[in-house]
């Protein structure tokens, strides 16, 4: 990868367009860029890292950081464009931010998105031709064409001196992580933790197994209940020997069942065989009983009997008396009938008579039929007399609906008129109110548009407030972290210069007797360094250290607080402008008031438009109904004369018909009613006539019938007689008592009662208490029997399914110990694995045998052949080993720790690891060349001749036709580097410029 040209534009502290010419700059192969502090030095690198990866180096990343500089015009948009080659190829990419613009219409700003541009040179046409402009797309191809990653390539190009310092120093734990993101090592992590899931899914499988394994034998226990001769095995979870000693204890336990089942079997055929015997002594008894009490109930009811023998003989006579009654019932029943019936004709004949005039008392029957007929002759006449009353009421009907619409047609003709009178006004108050709805309508739109932009800018003057109020605050806190973290840094510089001072008395208590020195290699020490008071230690600096680094956190934290405060801050105010939040939101509020009565004045413009086109339609409806009245009022009058005619004559015929009555109705009424009551006069005489005869021959009829039966007159035959239910009851008595008798006598007839009579009295009572003791006892052997059949039943079922578990645990282990013994392994916990050295762990090792040797090759030269960098797996403590890293130092020959370098040989030592770790890094990402490298600070710490041996160590990287380029503001550096591209700061934003190159 070779670096042509790079162009940023309103980027980090650059306010305006600045150009980097690496292919000048890299003419002299190794040159220096430098400047004062803060002016922008790694913004370079930044540009460099945001146009390859859309993203600049992950200690500056800072989240919701912005990379447009406030130096910037507000219409200057942030850009950064790189042209290099990588792989053959020249391509140029094109970055853009997003950043906030002010808007071409109104006030505020807007939100462009991030756009990016990809490039490729073509040599034949001498044209560049654009590949894509999609960001996920240009990252995939520059990662395919560099082989790298963002982390990769901050490491190995942007060669980070601090990050390998700590490194060089870092325990295996630190450096393991930082490998393993530069050679993406995941996959074999990935296969630790597959096998340590394996494991523990395998182990789960194992202990569920055994679990089951034993729920069984609990279940087992208790359905043997005290069957079980032998206690459960004390075998816990996971023990080899669990299945055989489960199987053994459940054989136990099954045959000792089988034995209580055979005596339970023995005890019920026993029970049977009692219980036969006394249920057959139960029955015999029970029937004796039975019958010696059928003998004596027997003999009580036939001395009953013949103590009522009376009483039969005169249930028989009165039968008898019965039976003779009933030849003359039917004349009893014939005389009553007849008797009803003329008590009622004469009840009915006198009600007809009284309801008569007087005129016809004593009236025989045919002259009361007669004088009906004629009533009913009158009646025929006045039919047609009826029909003249009611045209009469119709006529007058007529007339009366002729007075009701003359009366209504005067009242609408009044009402008409004064509507009339009044449309005229009416119709302009209607126009008025729908021109003034109209109005408000188009003042109610105006006004709509005016109060949302008024809205918005009395919410954002309110927000705008409360952000300035914050803003003071914020900044007050960015101040106090900014002190406090200076104040962190001073006094940790302050205790390292002091450690540094006292760093021969740390080095000698490592001495011991005898032991060389690891500094001069003596044996003898006859004046170690002694500690003196204040000493400051390790530990007091490196917490110095990290107190500095969390209140630098904490101000970094403070000043990223500020800067969102600051920027919402500025969207606020120029979304309100100037004027104060109150007099906006007074503002709003009068346009809102103003709103909502012109809107409510413009709801009425429908209704008062609806309002005049019903005024329309009554105008035109009162018009019609005044020329309608006049109408009929002209034919009314013609109508009344014939009206007045026709009555009179009807009038004269009907005064005739009516006679006496008031009308034709009242006079025909009085002849029906007339005429009715003559004719059931005349039914209900001859009626009466008719049942007096009947009850004459009845008479006669019952007197014969009595005689003939032997009763002296008809009410003895009468009395004697016996209704059918009085009649059944008597037989029945009879009957009964007849079928009682024989039904004695049969009973005492019996040979076998009569038998049983003879012997002694029976005792059920004791037989039944045999029969149901023999019965519990045949009872309980059952269930006894039933038990221990289940429990046999339910002891092989479940050694089955125990031998069943047995032996689908069997692979299960088996598959659990070969796993396990395979994790162990990879993680560094198994026995085999001397060193305790992980599967990842071991990979590194291994690339960390490349890093360092490569590093060598440029240490030695950088320390004039004094060191050199080695692996080292040895384990420290109780920790595993795979990534230690020691410096062999040849003029003592020793290898010590990388943390006892001083501070210049730390550097050098640095960055000669970082080199190496670069051309590794380069080969695993497939030899991707690297024309153009970058190594960030450090030189300060080196003396002039390891200065002068380190410069020869970065200008043989130029060999290759390499270009690097030193970062650092060491004043040395600008005497011995001549090519050098330097920042300038200034109050306007930063800008760079190139010195000795070209002419």
């Amino acid at each position: 990868m070779r670096l042509h040209h790079l162009t940023v534009t309103a980027f980090g502290p650059f306010g305006g367009r600045q150009e980097v010419d690496f292919d000048e700059l890299g003419s002299a192969g190794l040159f220096l860029l430098h400047g004062a502090t803060g002016a922008g030095k790694t913004s370079v690198l930044d540009a460099v890292c945001f146009a390859l990866y859309n993203a600049v180096p992950g200690a500056r990343q800072t989240p919701g950081g912005t990379l447009r500089s406030d130096h910037a015009a507000p219409a200057v948009r942030t850009e950064v464009c790189l042209d290099l080659t990588v792989a053959g190829r020249r391509i140029e990419v094109t970055r853009q931010p997003p950043w906030e613009r002010p808007k071409k219409r109104g006030t505020g700003t807007t939100t462009e998105k991030a756009q990016s541009w990809l490039r490729e040179y073509d040599a034949e046409t001498g044209t560049w031709k654009d590949l894509s402009r999609s960001h996920q797309e240009i990252g995939h191809e520059i990662e395919s064409l560099l082989g790298m990653s963002r982390e990769q390539f901050c490491q190995v190009v942007l060669l980070p001196q601090g990050d390998f310092a700590r490194f060089l120093r870092a325990d295996a734990e630190a450096r393991g992580k930082l490998l393993g993101r530069l050679f993406d090592t995941r996959r074999f992590a990935a296969v630790e933790t597959h096998l340590a899931e394996r494991r523990r899914a395998a182990q789960a499988q194992v202990t569920a197994g055994d679990d089951r394994l034993i729920a069984v034998a609990h279940r087992i226990q208790q359905a043997a209940g005290d069957a079980a001769e032998l206690p459960l095995p004390d075998i816990a979870s996971g023990e080899p020997g669990l299945a055989a000693a489960l199987a053994q204890w459940a054989a136990v336990a099954r045959a000792g069942a089988r034995e209580r089942l055979t005596v339970a079997a023995c005890a019920v055929t026993a029970a049977e065989s009692a219980k036969a015997h006394a249920q057959t002594a139960l029955d015999t008894v029970r029937e004796t009983h039975r019958l010696q009490a059928r003998y004596a109930e027997a003999r009580a009811r036939a001395v009953r009997l013949d103590e009522r023998a009376g009483e039969q003989r005169a249930w028989q006579e009165r039968m008898e008396r019965a039976r003779k009654a009933e030849a003359v019932t039917p004349a009893l029943a014939l005389r009553a009938e007849t008797d009803a019936e003329h008590q009622s004709a004469r009840r009915a004949e006198a009600g007809a008579r009284s309801r008569l005039p007087d005129a016809f008392d004593g009236a025989s029957a045919s002259g009361l039929t007669t004088a009906a007929r004629k009533a009913l002759e009158e009646l025929g006449g006045l039919e047609s007399a009826r029909r003249a009353e009611q045209r009469i009421a119709q006529l007058a009907e007529r007339r009366a609906e002729a007075d009701r619409q003359e009366r209504a047609d005067t009242e609408a003709l009044h009402e008409a008129a004064a509507w009339l009178d009044g449309w005229e006004t009416s119709r302009r108050t209607l126009q008025e109110r729908i021109e003034h709805a109209q109005d408000a309508a188009t003042r109610a739109e105006h006004l709509a548009g005016q109060l949302a932009p008024a809205r918005e800018r009395a919410a954002a003057a309110d927000r705008r407030d409360r952000l300035d109020a914050q803003a003071g605050q914020t900044k007050e806190q960015a101040l106090a972290a900014r002190e406090a973290a200076g104040a962190a840094h001073e006094h940790w510089l302050h205790l390292k210069e002091r450690r540094l001072q006292g760093i021969a008395a740390e080095l000698a208590q490592g001495l011991t007797p005898g032991e060389p020195c690891s500094v001069c290699g003596a044996t003898e020490h006859p004046e170690p360094a002694r500690t003196v008071e204040g000493h400051v230690g390790r530990q007091a600096e490196e917490a110095a250290l990290a107190a500095y680094r969390q209140a630098d956190e904490r101000s970094a934290e403070a000043e990223r607080a500020l800067a969102d405060v600051r920027e919402a801050l500025a969207a606020q105010t120029a979304a309100a402008g100037d004027g104060p939040a109150r007099e906006l939101a007074d503002t709003a509020e009068e346009l809102t008031r103003r709103h909502a009565e012109a809107r409510q004045l413009a709801l009425g413009l429908h209704g008062a438009r609806e309002a005049l086109a019903r005024a329309e339609a009554e105008h035109e409806r009162r018009l019609a109904q005044r020329q309608q009245a006049a109408t009929r009022a002209a034919s009314r009058s013609s109508l009344r004369e014939s009206l007045d005619r026709e009555q009179a004559t009807l009038e004269e015929d009907l005064a005739q018909a009516r006679g006496g009555a008031p009308s034709v109705a009242q006079r025909a009424a009085q002849l029906e009613r007339q005429a009715a009551l003559l004719t059931d006069a005349a039914d209900a005489v001859r009626a009466a006539e008719d049942a007096a005869r009947r009850l004459k021959d009845a008479d006669a009829r019952l007197a014969d019938a009595a005689y003939r039966a032997g009763f002296a007159t008809p009410q003895d035959a009468a009395d004697a007689a016996l209704d059918d239910a009085a009649y059944r009851e008597l037989q029945h008595r009879i009957d009964a008592r007849r079928q009682e008798e024989a039904a004695v006598r049969a009973v005492l007839a019996e040979p076998e009662t009569a038998a049983a009579d003879r012997l002694p009295p029976a005792d059920p009572a004791t037989a039944q208490a045999t029969a149901e003791a023999a019965d519990r006892r045949l009872r309980t052997a059952v269930t006894t029997r039933a038990a221990a059949d289940h429990r046999c039943a339910e002891l092989d079922r479940l050694s089955r399914q125990s031998a069943t578990e047995a032996r689908q645990l069997g692979p299960l282990r088996t598959e659990f110990d070969r796993v396990a013994r395979l994790a162990g392994l990879t993680a560094g916990t198994s026995a085999e694995n001397e060193r305790k050295m992980r599967l990842e762990s071991y990979v590194l090792a291994a690339r960390l045998e490349q890093v360092a040797a490569a590093a060598t090759a440029r240490l030695q030269r950088m320390s004039s052949g004094r060191y050199t960098l080695v692996h080292s797996d040895d384990r420290a403590g109780r920790g595993r080993s795979g990534l230690g890293l020691h410096v062999v130092d040849a003029w003592t020959g020793s290898e010590r720790d990388t943390a006892t370098l001083s501070g210049g040989e730390t550097f050098f030592a640095s960055l000669a690891l970082a080199l190496g770790l670069a051309d590794v890094v380069t080969e695993e990402a497939g030899g991707v060349r690297l024309d153009t490298l970058f190594i960030d600070e450090g030189f300060g710490s080196l003396d002039d001749q390891t200065l002068d041996e380190v410069l020869d160590v970065l200008d043989s990287l130029r060999e290759r036709d390499r270009t690097v380029g030193i970062v650092s503001h060491v004043a040395d550096l600008r005497r011995r580097v001549h090519a050098q591209l330097e920042v300038v700061k200034g109050r306007a934003g930063s800008r760079v410029r190139v010195r000795g190159v070209g002419g």
